[in-house]
C-alpha cells in the first residue's frame, strides 16, 4: 500500500522466509482488506447522475455533435469525491491492521529473545560450576601426587562422631590444604576454625564455612605440627580454641 520503505518491505520478506506464522498473518490481513474494500464499497448518490446528464445538456459540444457520435464524459472530479472518505477510512483500517500485525511479530520475538537468553544464563551457570568443580579435581589430584605432602585424616571426636576432613601438609614449603568431607552448616554467626598444635599449643590456621561441595581451602601455614584440630568458634575465629566444641583431630608423623 506504499506504507512501508524499500528497506523495509525487504527486511518484510526476509523474515516471511524465517517465519511462516508470519506469511499466514500477512495472508490473513490482505484477505480482511479484501473483505473490507467488498463490504464498504459506495454506489454514487442518484443526484450526481442528474449533474452529468445537466452538464452533458448545456455542453456546447452536446450541440455539435451528431447523435451517433459517442459521448465523453469526465468523470474524474465526481468519483474522486464520491471516494474521497470511503478510501480514507479503508487507509485507516489498513494501517491499524498493519500495526496489529507488526506489534504481534514484535512481542513474538521480544519474547524468542528473552527465552534465549535465559537458557544461555542457565547453560553458563552450568558451565561455571562444572568448570570450577574440574578445576578442584585437578588441584586435589595435584597436592595428592606430591611426594612432599603429608595427607592428615581428621576423624571426629565424641562431640561430633561423624565429622571428618583431611588436611594436606607440605612440611617444606609450610603450605596447608584443607578438604571437608562431613561437617555441618553452622548458624550465621559461627565458623569452623582449624588449630595446629604444637608443642602442646595451639595456633591459628584460619576459619572456614562447611559447604555442600568438596573443596580445597588454602589455609594459613605452619613449619610445625604434631597435629591438626577443628572446633567451631564465633563468627571471625577465637584467640584460643573452644575445646569443648572441637569437632575433629588428626595427628602427624611429627614427634614433640
Amino acid at each position: 500500500m506504499g506504507l512501508a520503505s524499500e528497506s523495509e518491505r525487504a527486511e518484510f520478506d526476509q523474515l516471511c522466509t524465517q517465519y511462516p506464522e508470519l506469511v499466514a498473518a500477512r495472508r490473513d490481513f490482505e484477505e480482511k482488506l479484501e473483505k473490507y474494500a467488498s463490504e464498504n464499497a459506495e454506489i454514487p448518490p442518484s443526484t450526481v447522475k442528474v449533474k452529468v446528464l445537466e452538464a452533458i445538456g448545456n455542453s456546447p459540444s452536446r450541440k455539435s455533435t451528431s447523435p451517433n457520435s459517442p459521448k465523453i464524459i469526465n468523470m474524474e472530479n465526481s468519483s474522486s469525491s464520491v471516494r474521497g472518505s470511503g478510501g480514507s477510512r479503508f487507509i485507516a483500517a489498513a494501517s491499524v491492521i498493519l500495526l496489529i500485525v507488526l506489534a504481534w511479530f514484535a512481542y513474538q520475538s521480544y519474547t524468542q529473545n528473552a527465552d534465549l537468553k535465559n537458557k544461555n544464563a542457565a547453560l553458563e551457570a552450568k558451565y561455571n560450576s562444572t568448570d570450577s568443580i574440574l578445576k578442584q579435581i585437578i588441584e586435589e589430584q595435584k597436592i595428592v601426587k606430591d611426594p612432599n605432602v603429608t595427607v592428615v585424616n581428621m576423624v571426629g571426636t565424641q562431640t561430633a562422631p561423624k565429622s571428618s576432613a583431611n588436611i594436606y601438609w607440605d612440611s617444606t614449603s609450610s603450605n596447608v590444604f584443607l578438604v571437608v568431607k562431613n561437617m555441618p552448616k553452622l548458624p550465621s554467626d559461627q565458623q569452623y576454625q582449624l588449630w595446629a598444635l604444637i608443642d602442646s599449643k595451639p595456633k591459628d590456621l584460619g576459619v572456614f564455612d562447611a559447604t555442600d561441595e568438596k573443596v580445597i581451602l588454602k589455609m594459613k601455614n605452619t613449619q610445625k605440627a604434631q597435629a591438626f584440630a577443628i572446633t567451631i568458634e564465633q563468627k571471625g575465629g577465637s584467640p584460643s580454641p573452644t575445646l569443648k566444641k572441637m569437632q575433629s583431630l588428626g595427628k602427624t608423623t611429627q614427634t614433640q
